[in-house]
């Protein structure tokens, strides 16, 4: 039986890979088979199968939902789930059956057991689904020229919410929608996003008004992904050109600056509990940012280019990770490396020795120079 798989960061690439990576050990290894891979099984959306995280589900881009158990260190599940046009662009679970949501906007509840699966269009062009952490039957969706929505499973006929695009611009023109990402604000209603054209937005369901109640502009470039820091009070926000930025969301200004990417962020989340924040993309390189300091805490290459990722909720990692056995072993072992070494002594040859002991030929011609210009100035 393999060990179990104590990672802190999950990743899944466009080739299809999971990657898992231990950030204390500096480790990182694939945990696919390599010589059976093709396009068809890219990873476009990942989730935790429990609140445990012993599941890890990949949604790939065939059709396939795949269960691998963190605790067996193997694939142990393959589910179906083909439905719609476009590969998945939301993954979760709920009431253990797998929700999901393609690109051409059919969202799906696929109960274990039935063939009686809940079935819901939710408008075409969708960029993003997500479910709510703490109310698992609310739903968010958007896309492409399809704004905002909050959907409730138990009574999916229409949507709870549904956003109204803000009012034309200075030339009267309509502002177009391009929702690529968003997430609900913890303990609240409220729902934030952020769209192709650099607008990070804050929804209030409760609120009269279906306009956002907040909108705040970061650079000028597509912004790609977000997450929203553990206090709910910030929200970490990523663009196509590899610049992130932490915005506050209660004054709705740029917080501070995280440096670092050099390609598009296809994927954000911040740590539960921890002032930290990971983020991968394009470049093939996994980052793990402080949110205190802004200093760039650790950075892994992975060879491959990253769609999503998954960061653990655990909080004490270097205790789970390093126990005193592993620690003693490993003293042991620098111990028994550094007796087994043979001592080297450094030896000095006679010529050597003589050269340094006799003045040479050049000095002795230099020191009766200098003696005859002093000599030549006295006089």
């Amino acid at each position: 039986m393999a060990a179990p798989a104590q990672n802190h960061v999950w990743v899944g690439t466009e080739t299809g890979i999971l990657k898992g990576i231990n950030l204390v050990k500096k480790q990182a290894a694939n945990y696919t088979e390599v010589s059976s891979l093709d396009h068809s099984q890219e990873i476009t959306a990942m989730c935790y199968g429990d609140p445990q995280e012993s599941e890890v589900l990949l949604g790939c881009r065939d059709g396939t939902v795949r269960v691998f158990n963190t605790e067996k260190s193997k694939f142990t599940e393959f589910h179906e789930c083909r439905g719609g046009e476009g590969v998945f662009r939301g993954l979760g679970v709920l009431d253990n059956a797998l929700v999901t949501c393609v690109e051409s906007g059919l969202l799906k509840v696929w109960k274990e057991g039935s063939n009686e699966n809940l079935e819901v269009q939710v408008g075409a062009a969708v960029e993003k689904m997500r479910l709510c952490d703490t109310q698992r039957n609310k739903v968010g969706t958007g896309g492409k020229e399809n704004d905002l929505k909050i959907w409730d499973l138990q009574r999916p006929e229409e949507p709870i919410f549904k956003a109204k695009n803000v009012r034309n611009d200075w030339l009267d023109l309509r502002v177009p929608v391009w929702i690529r990402d968003l997430d609900f604000i913890p303990e609240s209603d409220k729902i934030v996003t952020c769209t192709s054209h650099h607008q990070v937005r804050i929804y209030d369901p409760i609120a009269t008004q279906r306009r956002p109640v907040l909108e705040v502009l970061f650079g000028e470039d597509p912004l790609t992904a977000l997450s929203i820091t553990p206090d709910g009070r910030s929200v970490v926000v990523g663009t196509s050109h590899g610049h992130m930025g932490v915005i506050d969301l209660r004054k709705g200004r740029l917080l501070c600056g995280l440096k670092g990417n050099s390609g598009s962020v296809r994927s954000i989340q911040c740590h539960k509990s921890l002032p930290v924040v990971a983020s991968c993309g394009l470049d093939r390189f996994l980052r793990l940012h402080s949110l205190s300091d802004k200093k760039l805490l650790h950075k892994v290459y992975l060879k491959s280019r990253l769609n999503c990722l998954l960061l653990t909720s655990r909080d004490k990692w270097e205790d789970e990770d390093v126990t005193p056995a592993e620690a003693e072993d490993v003293k042991e072992e620098e111990d028994e490396v550094w007796n087994n070494m043979d001592t080297v002594m450094e030896k000095t040859s006679s010529k050597k020795r003589k050269e340094a002991q006799e003045p040479s030929v050049v000095d002795e011609a230099t020191e009766k120079t200098s003696k005859k210009k002093k000599k030549k100035k006295a006089v």
